[in-house]
């Protein structure tokens, strides 16, 4: 941000009031003031009291305070007033409205972390994105991978923070909150870095937030993109991966949407046809007369690649046991699982179901 900015709007308030009018930054330093021999002073005793205040109106060492608009919990520019009573109070709140106003402008015109918010949104023109990149001076193709981090249950709002400090370099590399609950990373990459690197990636943002606040996440990971036009899809496959991953990979707190496979293409169907599909597979009797035992069965079949003598060592039961259970499967479904078209029939269904399930459909 260009004090310059700031500076303009202050020294156009001297001429309406008396009073000392500046800025500070995130250190207590004076960026902006219309007593020009105020600029450069440092008062780090304030800065305490401006972020305990939550962007409201505080007086400290014989000046008003309040934080202009920002992203993160700590306050990055704050406005002051020389004075405590009431009138220094009426100013500095006047002046914050002219300040976040020039400060948005300029964020609008020269700031990247911005631009590329933009982008991912959909809210510039794929026309002007060449042009704000040239503008901006902003690397157009290089590699970067984009990573959609949800707070699940308590949502901290120094989430932003740690994740600014884990990744300093906000010339290439972008921390945007575009929700309550949603951050995104957008990181810049080495030259044929792969998937692999932005798992490892994804592993070292959920540590950081577990260790350093407690908080637990599902990361969505879009794929590598190679120009920056294409940030828009990256984004949307990883907010696709959280989404398809809550349906069919419960388990995982990172999701690649390289990785979905199937369970993509299932949860792009219309649920009509998905209800369509089970009632022609199951002609017998519904998937739902099978009990608990018979799907943990099943599943586990499936996680054996279909190995009878594996699944029945892994359920501790004898081989002819598991054999009885499978020949019962197919006499109340038709399906006979150790055959392999059958099998991949069934396991589809499994995810149909559950993907109904998750839509609110049971039957």
């Amino acid at each position: 941000m260009s004090s310059r900015v700031f500076q303009s709007v202050v020294l156009q308030m001297k001429e309406s009031t008396d009073r000392a009018v500046g800025v500070i930054d995130s250190e207590g330093t004076v960026v902006a003031c219309n007593e020009l021999t105020c600029i450069g002073e440092k008062w780090p005793e304030v800065v305490e009291s401006v972020n305990s205040a939550e962007g409201e109106v505080v007086t400290a060492a014989g000046r008003t305070f309040k934080a202009l608009a920002g992203w993160g919990s700590q306050f990055d520019y704050a406005a002051f007033v020389q004075g405590e009573d009431e009138q220094s109070r009426l100013i500095c709140s006047m002046a914050v409205i002219a300040l976040n106003g020039a400060k948005a402008y300029y964020e609008e015109k020269h700031d990247k972390a911005t631009f590329v918010k933009n982008i991912i949104c959909d809210n510039i023109l794929l026309g002007d994105i060449y042009v704000r990149a040239k503008e901006l001076h902003f690397v157009s193709e290089v590699p970067r991978a984009v990573l959609l981090i949800r707070q699940l249950g308590h949502v901290d709002v120094g989430a932003i923070d740690v994740l600014q400090n884990l990744f300093p370099d906000r010339q290439t590399d972008f921390v945007l909150s575009v929700s309550e609950s949603d951050l995104v990373l957008v990181k810049q990459l080495a030259e044929g870095a792969d998937s692999r690197e932005v798992y490892r990636l994804a592993e070292q943002v959920e540590q950081a937030l577990s260790q350093e606040l407690n908080i637990h996440v599902v990361i969505g990971v879009g794929t590598v993109v190679n120009h920056v036009r294409d940030l828009a899809r990256a984004y949307k496959e990883a907010g696709v991966a959280i989404d398809v991953g809550k349906v069919f990979d419960t388990e995982k707190s990172i999701i690649n949407y390289e990785n979905l496979g199937i369970g993509r293409l299932i949860y792009q169907l219309p649920t009509t046809l998905c209800e369509m599909f089970l009632q022609e597979v199951f002609k017998k009797n519904p998937i739902d007369a099978l009990d608990q035992e018979t799907l943990f069965t099943i599943n586990k079949f499936f996680e054996n690649n279909l190995n009878v003598s594996e699944t029945a060592r892994k359920l501790f039961v004898h081989r002819n046991t598991l054999v009885y259970r499978l020949e019962k499967i197919k006499k109340l479904t038709g399906l006979d699982l150790r055959e392999f078209d059958d099998a991949i029939t069934f396991k589809v269904a499994l995810m149909v179901k559950k993907y109904l399930i998750s839509r609110g459909i049971e039957s």
